[in-house]
């Protein structure tokens, strides 16, 4: 068991893109942005949302976030994904560049035990059912990782056949993701972040963080 003192989330910025205007919103909290995630499919995102915690924002406001931007590394996120049962954690940590996955996903249990997948986490219930209660169960968990938007990160698979146009695939955008979350990871600690007035930058105590990114 890792001490949750010890797990951190390479997650401290989120951001949205507005279905109307197209622009980068930047979510002031993990807690909002996993409220918004969990219904995108169903309630459309837009600049009147981000008036709840920026009253004067609308679609003539200049973007967030710019794509163009080279110094992040941009990924696509799971849409409908359950929002963390209270008292859990749920961690992304990326990887290093040129391995076969992006990055992991973590629950951490109120009694700090962290988990990395359905079958550790049926385990873990199997022995401490005192945790499956009231409204909680499996069903609120989802290990599934953001897809970085540039494919070089990853380990390159071996290349398909060329399709019935003569042309082959270099991208393949999977269809659980949806290409208006994006995350944004980078390991320099140094690099300097512009952030709206009013968006909080700092790391919650209870999280180490190495690295920003932007949902």
């Amino acid at each position: 068991m890792l001490p949750v003192n010890r797990v951190w989330d390479s997650v401290q910025l989120y951001s949205v893109r507005c279905e109307e205007c197209s622009k980068w919103r930047i979510i002031p909290s993990k807690e909002k942005y996993e409220e918004i995630r969990e219904k995108f499919n169903e309630n459309s995102f837009t600049c009147a949302k981000v008036r709840e915690w920026r009253p004067q924002v609308s679609c003539q406001d200049p973007t967030d976030i710019e794509e163009q931007d080279d110094r992040y590394i941009w990924a696509m996120d799971k849409p409908n994904i359950p929002r963390t049962c209270p008292g859990w954690q749920r961690l992304i940590r990326m990887r290093a560049p040129g391995g076969k996955r992006f990055a992991d996903v973590y629950y951490v249990a109120p009694s700090e035990k962290r988990l990395r997948s359905m079958v550790e986490l049926d385990k873990f219930f199997e022995k401490n059912p005192e945790f499956l209660h009231g409204v909680i169960n499996t069903s609120m968990f989802s290990f599934q990782a953001p897809v970085p938007l540039d494919e070089n990160y990853i380990a390159k698979r071996r290349s398909r056949a060329p399709s019935a146009s003569g042309s082959s695939n270099t991208r393949n955008v999977p269809l659980e993701v949806n290409q208006n979350l994006w995350i944004v990871p980078f390991e320099n600690k140094d690099m300097n972040v512009g952030v709206p007035d009013g968006v909080s930058t700092e790391a919650p105590s209870q999280l180490k963080l190495k690295v920003f990114f932007f949902l």
